[in-house]
């Protein structure tokens, strides 16, 4: 049994640690980007339109929302190093669940697997991102963090390229077939067979997270105490309640704001670019291009933060960048569009990294509850999306993308320049 520590490691000792971390969020991030493609998945296999399809994302994101709490709570019991595999079990049972459904051509089973799967997720993303925040020093936990992130996005790479060779690949002929199809039944037939071409990766991606959480709980991954390790002495607010910390509610809703822009651009873009008339053998690896900025994005910021700006004005920095960006989404049209919704993952790719140490800075003995609450903001991958496609229902799309985004992208500048310093009597 590990021994518990009180403060984080040094720096020499967390290096092994992060690697393993750095598995965990490879899976997080293979997972959650999986969702741009299973939207352009299901509109074709369910016979969807925009709206019914985005139930995707709002089912997996809603997880977090419903789930983080409770999380919390698990981890008070179970340490984070056991809670990891927990999730780890959990995400594959939905995972199971996931591919059973869609072979049964069952959508609404379907979304209850992804919502189990992002069950899992919340259970992990709860306990590893205080966990590597924590690791080390607090003011450099923006860079740890971007490693973390190199790790999810080279996973969001490659999870829609994965995808698209075993289960889209000739999505425009099938497209085609289903519409040209003599029958219903013979519509059907070709719906099932496309459908249950999702089945043999889920199960395997269901055994590959259960051995995943057996060498997780066999590991030598040290425990941490999140009140030792992250003290609240720090900014003045010693034995007062989590309601004491304005910097953290503020990136609630900065992180709710910033997974909806950043699931606009990263699950939203192959709907998008339907939209602007390109073929489904070219939007099913859009998120990828994504995901590729958003590496990018990382391996800047890493070599940046924190020796030559600091991680609180870097995300300021990239909020400017995304409000630029997102102009030119509208001022463009056809693949310069889409370029330009790709290149939103390199001006978001450094503000999880910066937010979320941010936010909880100085929590201490609050730090477990403070960041469920902070993955609860992870809901706005749900809902923001929701706004954007209700909304180009009632006008042109591009326009609706930019109403929706850009207020995001100003918020983010508040809590970069001055919102993360709320209330702290000692900010850093």
């Amino acid at each position: 049994m590990a021994s518990t520590q009180a403060a984080a490691p040094s720096e020499r000792s967390y290096i092994g640690p992060m690697m393993m971390i750095g598995v965990l969020f490879f899976i997080m991030g293979f997972f959650t980007w999986l969702n741009g493609p299973l939207t352009i998945f299901v509109k074709l296999a369910f016979s969807l339109d925009d709206v019914s399809a985005f139930l995707i994302p709002v089912a997996f994101y809603l997880s977090y929302f419903v789930l983080a709490l409770p999380s919390a709570a698990i981890l008070k019991r179970t340490g984070m190093k056991r809670g990891m595999a927990l999730g780890l079990f959990v995400m594959a049972i939905g995972a199971v669940m996931f591919g059973e459904f869609i072979n049964l051509r069952n959508y609404h089973g379907a979304l209850v697997g992804l919502f189990v799967i992002g069950a899992g997720l919340s259970l992990l993303q709860t306990s590893s991102n205080p966990y590597i925040s924590i690791l080390g020093p607090i003011d450099s936990a923006a860079q740890r963090i971007a490693f973390m992130g190199i790790c999810n996005k080279f996973a969001g790479f490659l999870a829609p390229l994965v995808f698209g060779a075993l289960v889209l690949s000739g999505i425009d002929t099938l497209d085609q077939q289903v519409k040209a199809a003599p029958t219903a039944a013979a519509r059907d037939v070709l719906l099932n067979g496309f459908a249950a071409r999702v089945y043999a990766p889920y199960m395997a991606m269901a055994a590959v997270l259960v051995v995943l959480a057996i060498w997780v709980v066999r590991s030598a991954l040290p425990e941490i105490k999140p009140a030792g390790a992250n003290d609240e002495h720090a900014i003045g607010h010693t034995g007062r309640s989590i309601f004491s910390f304005p910097h953290l509610w503020l990136g609630v809703l900065c992180l709710f704001v910033y997974v909806g822009v950043e699931v606009m651009a990263g699950d939203a873009i192959g709907i998008y670019g339907q939209n602007l008339g390109l073929p489904l053998d070219a939007t099913k690896h859009f998120t990828a291009y994504t995901m590729f900025g958003m590496l990018l994005g990382y391996i800047v910021g890493l070599a940046l933060i924190p020796r030559f700006v600091s991680q609180q004005r870097y995300l300021a920095v990239s909020a400017v960048l995304g409000v630029l960006l997102t102009l030119g989404t509208y001022l463009t049209t056809g693949y310069a569009s889409v370029t330009f919704v790709a290149a939103l993952g390199f001006a978001n790719a450094m503000m999880w990294p910066a937010i979320f140490p941010l936010a909880i800075k100085g929590l201490g003995s609050h730090t477990e509850v403070g960041s469920a609450f902070l993955i609860m903001g992870i809901v706005g991958g749900a809902l923001v999306p929701q706004v954007f496609v209700h909304l180009k229902e009632v006008i042109n799309f591009q326009l609706a993308f930019l109403l929706v985004i850009v207020p995001c992208y100003l918020y983010i500048l508040y809590y970069g320049l001055r919102g993360h310093r709320a209330g702290q009597r000692a900010a850093g």
